[in-house]
């Protein structure tokens, strides 16, 4: 195999820590491929790549990229290597334009050459129409593909991407790995680090990290291969699907399990049977059936399975009591709007939400959903129409709905110069918590989300994580009847997306309404129905299933979620780039 990059022994530890972040590992990643580096939270996959990049020394063995040390011949590497970190430096008061001429100074691309690079950069992303748009005003995949084009100047034949497409839409993250795999067919060797394990499938091949160590280096298909015969599937559920869920968890040789819109995915250990369908309560005509296994069922195995299906929070918890007559529409919108300077976010938007649904709102970057969902928040006033929540019109009494309900922010409304403790205690102040009540839930909220070792940390010190185990410790800690959760996992691994999801499923059974946006759309799979907004306005409604059969055909019999998202908004303008924009 010819090697872009050779790891040998390579440990990194920070300052102040007792253990290694990145310990020990050896991997040879091919050239002129994709290579996905995958891995649960605090798996040390942003440090290996700033020690590939030459970001960071390593305290204990060796690494070369294309060649070259990155700490002794790192001008030389910079000149071959273009690395994008989550957080890339965009200028978003300078235009699409004015970035690419910033980056081009930066690697020192001049003359006629740069001429050249920015025509090629601004056609191969499509952003040709864009070079006066401020990049602020990008939508989240364009914003991506910018960043992209500015690591690409100076053509360089190594690529690191750490996490490039958290926050995007399924269209953009399509359009992402076809640019990255016309880059990889041309050559360029690509490291792409992903918490998305269906984007780690299309890789050539997969570095699976842990506690800052290789579990496994290899093919994606080498790896699912393993669970032949382990992954079934939970079909013709009558019951509670969430409920059969918790039960799956709890049965003897289930490790894994994630709700597929009316099914229920289940991953067995090794050489155990299958669980008795009967005791799981699905219903008389429910059945198990063995599907196909995928990296993340794989994925899951190989870190000893998921983290169950209890939720602690939920738990500990009192039932929702609600008067009869608000429970057939806990949430409600009807024909609202807004507009900004001319533009209208949100058109005429109308659904209801009963009480104890999930009900995702789901669409393109840019498509008009955190407006709606702000607007059913009391944050942003409408413009027209009416935002309700538990019979209280938000216009009017916004400030009493939102004592009735816990908010989770996208960007996460935590105060970064307060502690954990503090945040805690801030919010639970402002939802009206007192005395011995008060003290009492803080230290509870600590326990069951496992932030006491934290409690005098900074937000900005925590792992993505637990910054979003804190932010919803804050949503949940006054017992809310309804929840709205703006993008709760984004970006995070697959073992955390349980996590969350068992407290979700739990507080519903309690009672609980709930409404989430996602850019996932297995984590849609979870939802009772589905709203889909694209350029403000609702273009369908209903359950997963029924949105999935809506797109079949003779072709894709059994589409995705993801299919069905794609083909939906395609339906109402099938030009990619266009949606984009």
């Amino acid at each position: 195999m010819n090697s872009a990059i050779e790891l040998a022994a390579l440990g990194y530890r920070y300052a102040g820590t007792d253990r290694d972040a990145v310990s020990g590992i050896d991997a040879l990643i091919p050239a002129g491929e994709i290579t996905g580096l995958v891995g649960p939270d605090g798996a040390g996959k942003t440090t290996l790549m700033r020690l590939m990049s030459g970001l960071l020394r390593p305290s204990a063995g060796t690494v070369r990229a294309a060649g070259l040390d990155p700490i002794h011949n790192g001008d030389a590497l910079r000149a071959v290597l273009g690395y994008m970190p989550q957080k890339f430096g965009l200028y978003e008061d300078l235009t699409v334009q004015e970035n690419l001429e910033l980056y081009a100074d930066l690697r020192g691309v001049v003359g006629e050459a740069r001429a050249l690079e920015f025509e090629r950069l601004l056609s191969f992303t499509d952003l040709a129409r864009f070079t006066t748009r401020p990049a602020g005003k990008l939508s989240g995949g364009m914003k991506q593909k910018l960043g992209l084009a500015c690591v690409l100047l100076g053509g360089p034949r190594l690529l690191l991407l750490d996490e490039p497409s958290v926050g995007v839409d399924p269209i953009s993250r399509r359009e992402l790995w076809r640019m990255v795999g016309a880059l990889a067919a041309d050559g360029l060797t690509v490291v792409w680090s992903t918490s998305y394990l269906d984007e780690a499938e299309r890789c050539g091949r997969i570095l699976l990290m842990n506690a800052g160590r290789l579990l496994y280096a290899g093919a994606p298909r080498a790896l699912t291969e393993r669970l032949a015969g382990r992954t079934v599937q939970v079909d013709g559920i009558a019951s509670d699907r969430r409920a059969v869920l918790t039960r799956a968890l709890a049965a003897d040789g289930v490790i894994d399990g994630v709700i597929q819109g009316s099914r229920v995915r289940l991953v067995l250990r090794e050489d155990a049977a299958r669980p008795d369908v009967a005791a799981l309560g699905a219903g008389p005509q429910s059945r198990i059936l063995e599907v196909e296994p995928r990296l993340e069922d794989a994925f899951m195995d190989l870190l000893g399975g998921g983290p169950g299906g209890s939720s602690e929070v939920a738990n500990r918890m009192r039932a929702v009591e609600m008067e009869p007559a608000l429970r057939a529409s806990v949430i409600e919108a009807d024909s609202l709007t807004k507009t900004f300077d001319g533009f209208t976010a949100a058109d005429r938007i109308t659904f209801r939400v009963p009480q104890g649904e999930i009900f995702g709102l789901l669409g393109p970057n840019g498509a008009g959903k955190s407006t709606t969902f702000k607007m059913l928040c009391g944050l942003i006033i409408p413009s027209s129409g009416r935002a309700g929540v538990m019979g209280l019109d938000l216009r009017r009494d916004a400030s009493r709905a939102r004592q009735r309900l816990g908010y989770m922010a996208q960007k996460f409304s935590l105060y970064g110069s307060l502690s954990v403790r503090q945040n805690l205690e801030f919010f639970s102040g402002v939802y009206g918590l007192r005395g011995g009540h008060r003290t009492a839930t803080i230290r509870e909220m600590e326990d069951v989300f496992g932030l006491g070792e934290f409690r005098d940390v900074a937000p900005d010190g925590l792992s993505l994580g637990y910054k979003q185990r804190l932010a919803l410790a804050c949503a949940l800690m006054h017992e809310p009847a309804v929840l709205f959760l703006d993008e709760p996992t984004s970006g995070v691994d697959p073992i955390t997306r349980r996590e969350f999801w068992a407290h979700i499923n739990g507080v519903v059974a309690k009672g609980v309404t709930v409404m989430v946006t996602t850019h996932f759309m297995d984590e849609a799979e979870y939802c009772d129905r589905i709203g889909l907004v694209y350029r403000g306005r609702m273009i369908a409604v209903g359950p997963p299933d029924e949105l999935k059969r809506s797109v079949a055909t003779g072709a894709l019999p059994d589409p995705s979620m993801e299919d069905a998202f794609i083909e939906l908004v395609s339906r109402q303008d099938p030009d990619p780039a266009s949606i984009a924009a």
